[in-house]
C-alpha cells in the first residue's frame, strides 16, 4: 500500500485534490456531490479522483452510482499516518 499511496498522491498533478478529498471523507463518508460542494472543485473533476483513488484501493463506495457514497478503506486507515506525512511533503 506504500507504494501505491506514493504513487496516486505525487505521481501526478491531481496529488493535493487526492489528498484533500481523503481528509474530507476520513472526518465523515461524503458523495461527490458532497465532496465538489465542500472542496469548491468541479463535479466531474471529484468524479475523476475518486475513480483512480477507488481503483487503487484507497477509497470504497457504497450504495448505487447516483449518490454514492465514499469513505476509506481499512488499509487507507491504517496508513493515514502515511497519508498525513505524504501531505506534508507536498506542502
Amino acid at each position: 500500500m506504500e507504494a501505491v499511496l506514493w504513487y496516486v498522491l505525487t505521481g501526478t498533478r491531481g496529488g493535493p485534490n487526492r489528498i484533500r478529498i481523503l481528509r474530507a471523507i476520513e472526518v465523515r463518508p461524503r458523495n461527490a456531490n458532497q465532496l465538489a460542494e465542500l472542496l469548491e472543485l468541479d463535479y466531474s473533476t471529484i468524479r475523476h479522483h475518486l475513480d483512480v483513488l477507488t481503483e487503487h484501493g484507497i477509497v470504497m463506495k457504497t450504495g448505487g452510482e447516483y449518490g454514492a457514497v465514499y469513505s476509506l478503506t481499512t488499509e487507507a486507515r491504517h496508513n493515514w499516518e502515511l497519508i498525513e506525512e505524504i501531505a506534508t511533503e507536498l506542502s
